[in-house]
């Protein structure tokens, strides 16, 4: 196995059993911090999106069985997958000099990389939470929850990529 395939195994480990612990917290009773889409969004861009599409479906029906939520991450991380490419591109169109990036604060600069760690994880949060309420009875209570919930998890995961990165990874 390449060094890159055992750390992207390593992560997927890593993040399932941090959520398993995230699912725990609740803040004030509507943020949950959602730190397993992390190997989602640093899943490098070149990988064919049948690979990244199985890995975020087991990814979430891991994050299921954990938490018994019957199926509600895999299809969120699912969407999240399709999504995925479309929204890096939106703040990153430059796809000449793509290469072999993988997503983060060094290899793109702190502004791209927070526009598209923001809608991603907005994406997912509000798939999640819309499939949750399953109407739009307490409209209010689940927008609270979206918004929330997508900014603890946005610096949560700004602060396990600035630890994660390392010098190696080519700026573009």
């Amino acid at each position: 196995m390449s060094k890159s395939a055992l750390q992207f195994t390593g992560l997927f480990i890593g993040m399932l059993l941090a959520q398993a612990i995230c699912n725990r917290i609740c803040l004030f009773g509507v943020a949950v911090p959602m730190v397993f889409i992390y190997f989602i969004i640093r899943l490098p861009m070149n990988l064919s999106v049948n690979w990244v599409i199985c890995l975020s479906f087991f990814l979430g029906l891991g994050v299921d069985i954990f938490g018994d939520t019957q199926g509600m991450n895999a299809l969120a991380c699912t969407v999240l997958a399709v999504c995925r490419r479309s929204v890096f591109l939106l703040y990153f169109p430059r796809e000449d000099d793509l290469g072999n990036p993988i997503p983060s604060i060094r290899s793109l600069g702190i502004a791209v990389y927070a526009k598209y760690m923001v809608t991603a994880v907005l994406l997912y949060c509000t798939v999640v939470f819309l499939i949750q309420a399953f109407a739009l009875k307490h409209f209010e209570i689940t927008l609270l929850r979206i918004i929330s919930s997508t900014i603890l998890t946005f610096l949560v995961l700004l602060g396990f990529d600035s630890i994660a990165t390392t010098r190696r990874e080519k700026r573009l």
